[in-house]
């Protein structure tokens, strides 16, 4: 715990959710255990996965987080953060080709296993022995003819050819984001693209609000604009009733190259908070500050779409600003910055917090000999990087911003082996057996309780 005093429920509380990917389970448990014990937050603030939790919750949502038929237990999660379709198909394609490519060897290959069988069968005077080695010799005279294997492998590895272009070239343009995004370079470069799939993800969850904002209706799910607005005007019809909260969020503008906020703030906090972007020297913070209670509440659904995709390994989220914004009707590539959490803490201080609870799904620290076999994967490499980041940025947070609060508390697991791309599941090799979501989303609500409500909620006095 870091800060200048105790928990109080008395004082102006933030939610700070921290991570990426599976994050957002821990997260979900967090809540629920949150949920269970009334705890009061005022404010409820995310980026990353976190979003996701901040967007529901400020809605009173949490419940369709942590569910028996949550959105995080639901089986769809397990296809989510995958590789691209465009890279299976080359995968699948080069693997095929290779296979061709292979014949010819394998069918001599098949030689060394054949004439010592052979050979064995005629020790015993066995006639098979002669039918195996005539036979096998027969079908090598056959596959060799000048009008078989030679001819047909070639024409076979071109048609192959052939159609991974056009594969990877329709996958490629079926799976582009929707919006105009300036792009340069090969054709090459723009069929491969990131290696994992955002897009997915984010309509999963585009999906998911829109279930919790109808109740479950068999709606049909609008547009951008529309899902945004519906959203905004629910939390902001709602703001100071029982189960809302105020809401920020941060994503990284690329082209700006500068931390984004999207939020709904009270009064007197709004005004304070987004007044700060008018005035002589402002316009930089005019830029990187969206009221999603006026005239930016049609950024709501792009906030929450960005926040899912990761820097480089995913596609960034085209957002396309309003002609009389201050971006002039540009579109910007927005994403989340995994380091972000010490911004984010600068943001609910600027919108009035006095003490802050920070959740993250990267254990705080690692004691020696704890160390565990790398992973040689793709998926596995990009989730050791992702949580390593949460982890140093949440602990620099943490050290460098607990003079500005009251109190800040941290909730994050002693030990976690799920990286945020395992959605499926991991081999944890301490435990000797394979550790699912289900499991990560106990541990949150566990550690809620250990590490936050029973000693300080408990120990401090009543509202």
């Amino acid at each position: 715990m870091a800060g200048r005093e105790p928990y109080s429920p008395k004082f102006r509380t933030a939610l700070v959710l921290t991570g990426a990917g599976t994050a957002g389970v821990y997260h979900a448990g967090v809540l629920k255990a949150l949920a269970e014990a009334g705890v009061r937050i005022d404010l409820v603030a995310g980026h990353g996965a976190g979003a996701v939790g901040a967007f529901f919750t400020a809605i009173e949502g949490g419940p369709r987080l942590w569910g028996s038929d949550g959105f995080w237990r639901d089986a769809r999660v397990a296809k989510l953060y995958s590789w691209r379709p465009a890279l299976r198909v080359l995968g699948w394609a080069v693997a095929l080709a290779l296979a061709l490519v292979l014949v010819p060897l394998a069918v001599l290959a098949l030689g060394l296993v054949a004439y010592p069988i052979a050979f064995l069968l005629r020790l015993v005077h066995l006639q098979a022995g002669t039918a195996l080695a005539d036979g096998y010799a027969a079908l090598v005279h056959e596959a060799f003819l000048p009008g078989r294997l030679p001819s047909w492998i070639p024409q076979a590895s071109l048609l192959l050819a052939a159609a991974i272009l056009i594969m990877l070239a329709v996958a490629s343009f079926r799976e582009r984001m929707p919006g105009r995004q300036r792009e340069r370079g090969p054709f090459w470069w723009r069929v491969l693209g990131a290696p994992i799939d955002g897009y997915a993800v984010v309509r999963y969850w585009q999906a998911a609000l829109w279930r919790l904002i109808t109740g479950g209706a068999r709606v049909p799910q609008p547009g951008l604009t529309e899902l945004s607005r519906r959203y905004a005007e629910l939390l902001i019809e709602n703001l100071g009733q029982p189960g809302f909260r105020e809401l920020l969020v941060l994503v990284h503008d690329l082209d700006t190259r500068r931390d984004v906020v999207l939020g709904t703030l009270a009064e007197p906090y709004r005004r304070a908070f987004f007044g700060r972007r008018t005035g002589i020297g402002m316009d930089a913070r005019a830029g990187e500050a969206f009221d999603l209670a006026g005239a930016d509440r049609d950024l709501a659904a792009d906030a929450l779409s960005a926040s899912q995709c990761f820097p480089v390994v995913t596609d960034a989220w085209p957002v396309t600003f309003a002609p009389e914004s201050f971006w002039r009707g540009e579109t910007h590539r927005w994403c989340d910055r995994p380091g972000s959490v010490a911004r984010l803490l600068d943001e609910v201080q600027a919108a009035g917090a006095e003490q802050v609870i920070v959740v993250s799904s990267a254990p705080e620290s690692r004691e020696p000999h704890t160390l565990s076999a790398l992973r040689l994967d793709g998926r596995g490499r990009i989730g050791a990087w992702l949580a390593s980041e949460s982890a140093a940025a949440v602990r620099d947070a943490v050290k460098s911003r607990g003079d500005a609060f009251r109190c800040v508390l941290q909730i994050s697991p002693d030990y976690n082996p799920l990286d945020p791309l395992d959605v499926v599941g991991t081999y944890d090799e301490r435990s000797d057996r394979v550790e699912l979501l289900g499991e990560l989303l106990d541990h949150g609500y566990a550690d809620a309780y250990r590490q936050f409500i029973d000693p300080a909620v408990g120990a401090a006095e009543p509202a």
